[in-house]
């Protein structure tokens, strides 16, 4: 992908009113921005604006964890279900495969687990991860679980365990010079051909 450079847009006045932003790129040009020009171009990213704005600690009445297992699998993005716990997407992952393993009583740190939720959490997080290998042939994972809000839990009041896949060659610029993540699937897509391939015997 070409960079933009502030000559780009070195002719083009703007129209009162209106962003200024370069033909079909979606970048908005420095050199029409108030204060000093530099050379920085900004990516808007208007759909993460649902995510800082609600997708802050709900309370327990509008926890989406709590709502996801009413909803049919699809809507909400539930790859496979057990007794104690369920499997679902990270609806803002960090790579395409990202999954959540999450009881369904909202509790929020795992020491308030029961041992079945303890057992079948980590039953679900094994299955998860064999899963995800057979459809994605990924290198490895991280798997962790952020503990209240301090610990940077982004719904704190559910207890639920992150299991992303990683692979050797998919780091790259974006998120370290723009906090911005390339996701090749759409959330449906890998939804689908993760449940496809969970065995149907698993919890």
């Amino acid at each position: 992908m070409a960079r933009l450079g502030l000559d780009d847009y070195a002719d083009e006045e703007p129209t009162v009113g209106e962003p200024t932003v370069g033909p079909a790129t979606g970048v908005e040009s420095a050199a029409h921005l108030a204060g000093v020009p530099d050379e920085f171009q900004r990516l808007w990213t208007p759909h993460r604006l649902v995510y800082i704005q609600h997708g802050q600690q709900p309370d327990e009445h509008e926890c989406p964890f709590c709502h996801a297992p009413q909803m049919d699998d699809e809507d909400a993005l539930i790859v496979a279900r057990g007794t104690h716990a369920f499997v679902l997407l990270n609806l803002f992952p960090y790579n395409s495969g990202h999954l959540l393993v999450c009881p369904y009583r909202h509790i929020s740190t795992y020491d308030l687990a029961t041992p079945e939720e303890v057992a079948e959490i980590g039953e679900l997080t094994q299955t998860a991860m064999r899963v995800v290998r057979t459809v994605s042939r990924n290198d490895g994972f991280n798997i962790g679980m952020n503990q209240g809000v301090v610990a940077g839990a982004g719904i704190a009041g559910h207890l639920h365990q992150h299991i992303v896949p990683r692979w050797a060659q998919d780091a790259n610029f974006l998120p370290i010079i723009a906090k911005t993540k390339a996701l090749p699937q759409l959330l449906g897509d890998v939804r689908q051909a993760l449940a496809d391939a969970w065995p149907a015997t698993s919890a």
